[in-house]
């Protein structure tokens, strides 16, 4: 700024990297969120795998078949909650590279702050001396004028007195004056240095954490992704267990299982108890019949 004294770029700057960790904050809250959600949800996928009968009745491939399916889906829920530990290391790590960002910022902000306070005081001293400086002027303009009016010679000694203290003490003021205008190009010239070096560092640390987030986002990306590669693996792993479910020889394992004989029972004879003395000749009893399968 064409101001002496305005710090707006500066202070344009140090919001620009204020509203820059607080963007890292936000993700690094939705890391936290996220890895509730992901934690949560892993746990009821076990309770679920666990506690839920899912065919616990069925019997040979199938059950085997439900058996991996049970299984893979707590192997799920487990993947869940390690994304979740994964999830908050990541924001952990973005906390840690947040802080050591601003303490490391704070540093030069502390240096910025003297050097503008001494800038600011020195400028103020300086155009005081002027100031005063200037005051002088018109005093010491009326003395010379006066002594062409003077009433008396004891007043001229006066009046000639009082000039040579005006003078002597303009000349003081001047070299103070001076003084303190050096000073202020020594002050403004070590401000503009350090502002310069501000700068480069503030842009560095910019550089760094649009790296970082960007980063940070990628990996965050990866791991959702692979979380679901690793997902659709266990899911793999059921649907192979039910391309070996096979219905006939789960028909089969029942059958054997639970099979009671191969013969039909025998059919009921008639016997008659009415009257013993007819000459009744009983009828053949059949042979059993196997039963096919």
């Amino acid at each position: 700024s064409t101001d002496l004294m305005s710090t707006v770029g500066y202070d344009s700057i140090i919001q620009h990297l204020n509203d820059g960790r607080k963007n890292c904050k936000e993700f690094e809250d939705f890391l936290k969120e996220r890895a509730i959600i992901e934690e949560k949800y892993g746990k009821e996928l076990i309770n679920l795998s666990k506690k839920k009968p899912c065919g616990q009745t069925e019997l040979n491939t199938l059950k085997r078949s439900l058996d991996v399916f049970k299984q893979q889906i707590d192997n799920v829920g487990q993947g869940h909650i390690q994304l979740a530990q994964t999830l908050r290391e990541e924001a952990k790590k973005m906390e840690d590279f947040r802080e050591k960002q601003k303490l490391h910022r704070k540093k030069i902000e502390l240096i910025m702050e003297a050097i503008h306070k001494n800038r600011n005081l020195q400028y103020k001293k300086t155009m005081e001396v002027k100031q005063t400086c200037c005051c002088f002027l018109p005093c010491g303009t009326t003395g010379g004028a006066s002594l062409l009016h003077l009433p008396s010679l004891s007043h001229f000694w006066q009046l000639f007195l009082k000039l040579a203290q005006t003078k002597s003490a303009l000349e003081d003021s001047d070299r103070s004056y001076q003084q303190s205008v050096t000073t202020l190009e020594k002050i403004l010239e070590e401000w503009q240095k350090e502002h310069i070096k501000a700068c480069e560092f503030f842009e560095s640390q910019e550089c760094e954490r649009i790296s970082y987030f960007r980063n940070s986002l990628w990996l965050h990306t990866n791991q959702l992704s692979l979380g679901c590669v690793q997902n659709d693996e266990k899911y793999d792993e059921i649907r192979k267990s039910l391309e070996v479910c096979s219905i006939e020889k789960d028909i089969d394992f029942f059958i054997n299982l639970r099979k009671t004989g191969s013969l039909a029972p025998a059919p009921v004879v008639y016997e008659n108890y009415y009257n013993t003395q007819r000459n009744v000749t009983p009828a053949r009893s059949p042979a059993p019949v196997p039963i096919s399968r």
